[in-house]
């Protein structure tokens, strides 16, 4: 449940609007919802700003979309990762409004906006194999709110292509850096910009690489500050922390500065006169005594 319904609930009733026993009948899933398959926790928006996602991957068709559509009830925005083309047709058969982003294998269903972000969040992806992985990060931002710039197709092979772009990626609020291979993009990336860097190992290269766990090893060996890393294929996990990340920065953005405060302050304290003489210390009565 959203805050801004659980608000508009409690208006209600006291407005006399609706009775008690019509407000316990919707408090009633609250904090979670048992389908025996799946305790569905319908208070992580209240508690973490974001409603539960839906991971796919393990799951069937059948109960993705039962879960889909009790998150969807509440009204709140739905995201679902790991999602494969047969229960994306069903939950969108069920949910017409519901979009597949097919690279991403993401399904999401917006019934609220709130205001987009003024600062961005950057995508960096080194490869167009790696483009699910960076695509899951960015859909996951969004839908949290966050406006996003993508730079793909940038990694160290060409390193040129990269450069072109650091005027851009300074401007970033945060950046999800996304790579396999040998992973090198995130070391590079994080020695150009001072925003943090949240590193994505990927699973892509040959047989050398492991799954992505050269990548993997690489990243969080990085001698650049600032960097992060995160699972192989994380890409949802990247997102989602780039969009905290981008919020609280807002946050910070939006109040006055410490520095204004810290002088205002100063401009209210009392003149010394400089003519008085100076009192001594507690360490230069000590030495008298």
């Amino acid at each position: 449940m959203a805050p801004e319904r659980l608000r508009k609930l409690l208006n209600e009733l006291a407005a006399g609007e609706l009775d008690v026993p019509a407000v316990l009948r919707q408090l009633q899933t609250l904090p979670f919802e048992d389908l025996q398959f799946a305790r569905v926790d319908h208070h992580r928006a209240l508690r973490c700003g974001f409603p539960e996602v839906i991971f796919g991957e393990g799951k069937t068709t059948r109960q993705i979309e039962e879960i889909f559509a009790r998150l969807a009830d509440t009204e709140n925005n739905v995201l679902a990762t790991r999602i494969g083309p047969p229960a994306a047709a069903r939950v969108q058969a069920r949910f017409p409004k519901v979009r597949y982003h097919r690279t991403a294998r993401v399904l999401t269903l917006r019934q609220r906006s709130g205001p987009a972000s003024a600062g961005f969040v950057g995508i960096v992806c080194a490869g167009t194999s790696d483009l699910p992985v960076a695509e899951e990060a960015r859909v996951t931002a969004e839908i949290m709110d966050q406006r996003t710039r993508t730079f793909y197709d940038v990694g160290v092979a060409g390193l040129h292509r990269l450069l072109a772009e650091s005027q851009a990626l300074r401007e970033a609020n945060v950046l999800v850096v996304v790579a396999g291979m040998e992973g090198a993009l995130p070391s590079v990336v994080g020695g150009l910009v001072a925003a943090p860097v949240i590193a994505v190992p990927t699973s892509t290269g040959y047989g050398a690489s492991f799954g992505g766990i050269s990548a993997l090893l690489a990243m969080l060996n990085s001698c650049s500050a600032g960097v992060s890393v995160v699972n192989i294929d994380n890409g949802f996990g990247a997102g989602y922390q780039a969009a905290v990340i981008n919020r609280l920065a807002e946050r910070q953005m939006s109040k006055p500065s410490a520095a204004a405060d810290d002088r205002a302050a100063q401009a209210e304290q009392p003149t010394v006169d400089s003519t008085e003489p100076a009192r001594p210390t507690d360490e230069a009565r000590d030495d008298e005594a």
